[in-house]
């Protein structure tokens, strides 16, 4: 009897060693796509995450929209590692993954998951938190999913269009938005993929404006177009969502940005007064962080010393 038990004893044993085995190895196996010097990886919800880790300090978490990648923060980087431990994420199925369109995990509410999971994998404590375009609403559903982690957010031109009134004017920038998205793919699988590219942008940012962009930002661009072809979701985050932060919010804006960022900023301040008013940099566009980098780094800078 004892050497039936001592025998069920060992199979056991060796099976939860062999378990063990296994997870270790699936948590340090090799990323499914080449991963360029310098950057990191860690899995979080069954994806490899890739990200770029430089200083120390509080942690500022760097979150990019459509069409580009952790490299699009290149000209923060530098700056705002003097003084925090900067993590520039890589979103799934962007950069530095190739991917074709496939699956149905390209949404806000998965991309919130894995930029929660990281800081909590990561260990990053409470984190000022920092949204491009749809890493906008990607940033407050972080917020209101994980509060525990989060010190501030900043938006820059955050597209928050859950919060949009449902008006005939949304219904037709929907519809613009799943045309282009449509008119992309069909491109794409057709294997053009410059040319998807440039219309995209093109028809987002007007006629030429592709052929202005120089050679590393049409690469960028280029290695993230499938995520172009998105259905347009933002979230859904809401106003009841917005009153409940307890943490300070920077909101910044372009000069140049198209309306729809003012509108979306005026309802966010409408939800919650005590959010400031929003600073206006001059002569930025959509992606200030890149069309005026030095006046954007010294107003992030500037909120996170009071903070």
């Amino acid at each position: 009897m004892a050497t039936k038990n001592s025998m069920k004893v060992m199979i056991v044993t060796l099976t939860l060693i062999g378990l063990a085995g296994f997870l270790w190895l699936q948590a340090f196996a090799a990323p499914k796509w080449p991963i360029p010097d310098g950057v990191n990886t860690i899995e979080v919800n069954g994806y490899d995450m890739a990200y770029q880790e430089t200083g120390s300090g509080i942690s500022l978490v760097l979150i990019h929209g459509s069409l580009t990648d952790y490299r699009t923060w290149k000209n923060q980087i530098p700056d705002f590692s003097k003084a925090y431990r900067t993590i520039a994420v890589g979103l799934r199925h962007h950069y530095p993954e190739k991917w074709n369109g496939v699956g149905d995990d390209f949404s806000v509410a998965q991309h919130a998951s894995d930029v929660g999971t990281l800081i909590k994998k990561l260990n990053l404590g409470k984190v000022h938190l920092l949204g491009h375009s749809r890493g906008g609403p990607i940033a407050l559903t972080v917020a209101s999913q994980y509060p525990e982690v989060i010190r501030t957010v900043i938006l820059e031109d955050g597209n928050i269009d859950s919060m949009m009134p449902e008006t005939p004017e949304k219904q037709k920038r929907m519809a613009e938005w799943m045309m282009r998205a449509d008119n992309t793919r069909a491109t794409l699988v057709a294997g053009n993929p410059e040319k998807a590219a440039q219309e995209w942008i093109d028809s987002y940012s007007g006629p030429g404006t592709w052929e202005k962009f120089p050679p590393v930002v049409k690469q960028i661009i280029l290695d993230n177009i499938w995520s172009g072809t998105d259905s347009g979701e933002r979230g859904n985050i809401t106003c009841a969502n917005i009153q409940k932060f307890n943490f300070p919010i920077l909101l910044l804006t372009g000069e140049q940005s198209p309306k729809i960022y003012g509108e979306i900023i005026t309802i966010l301040r409408q939800c919650k007064p005590d959010i400031p008013a929003p600073i206006i940099v001059p002569k930025g566009t959509h992606s200030m962080h890149a069309s005026n980098p030095t006046f954007f780094n010294e107003a992030v800078l500037e909120f996170l010393k009071q903070h």
